[in-house]
């Protein structure tokens, strides 16, 4: 199985460039490569934020749907993109994606997992397994996580991905421009981020830590964090 993620260092930034095939498509191989890279930028501390793109037309068109149909394990390769969209909650560094083509079924899920993402007009956006009659398992999860479910529904129920603008509307992504102005776009809003860098480490875990909490217990929760800090500073 094939896929390469090359790291670029620029003023704090780290893009990560994947690819694998013109689809983009996610096998166990590339999807190792990808946790092992975002977990390396995390630790890394000249890094204060990360940006991830891919090469080729799409963004991401998923799972290797293919290499499954010819002999491999669906299973090892749902299990591969759970361990891999299990990091993203816990990075310590803000994190966006530029989404310069489409990004289906787990590649939306990989959108869905941003804090920030910019899309061009003609990216569409989302799950579209169920229009081939396979409920998409794992990659609903983020998405819900997201936009709701009702938002979420209207794209996993139908099998029709979003338009560039529609996921926009529904939160998926925080703009759509024009693909000359897709990097600088990524860039302002993380740029904004790496303000409160200093914050993130503990901050940015805890927020989706609570937000998948009922909110009285997030807020049990958030108070006890507040009143752990102080006890850690005394």
């Amino acid at each position: 199985m094939t896929g390469s993620v090359v790291a670029q260092d620029t003023d704090g930034l780290r893009t990560l460039t994947f690819e694998a095939g013109d689809r983009n498509l996610l096998n166990p191989h590339l999807m190792t490569l990808l946790r092992e890279a975002l977990i390396a930028a995390d630790a890394d501390d000249d890094v204060t934020a990360i940006l991830l793109t891919s090469s080729g037309p799409l963004f991401c068109g998923g799972l290797d749907i293919p290499a499954i149909r010819a002999g491999a394990d669906p299973v090892v390769f749902a299990g591969d993109l759970v361990q891999l969209l299990h990091v993203f909650p816990r990075l310590t560094k803000p994190i966006a994606a530029a989404v310069h083509g489409d990004a289906l079924a787990g590649g939306s899920a990989l959108v869905a997992a941003m804090d920030y993402a910019v899309a061009v007009p003609t990216a569409r956006i989302g799950s579209q397994e169920v229009s081939a009659g396979i409920w998409p398992m794992v990659a609903q999860v983020p998405l819900a996580h997201r936009i709701g479910v009702r938002a979420a529904l209207e794209n996993i129920g139908s099998g029709e991905p979003f338009t560039a603008e529609r996921a926009r509307e529904v939160g998926l992504v925080q703009a759509v421009v024009e693909p000359s102005e897709l990097v600088p776009a990524v860039v302002d809003w993380l740029t904004r981020a790496q303000r409160g860098a200093p914050a993130y480490g503990l901050g940015r875990p805890s927020f989706y830590e609570f937000a998948a909490m009922d909110y009285d217990a997030a807020l049990d929760a958030a108070f006890a964090r507040f009143a752990s800090m102080f006890k850690e500073d005394s």
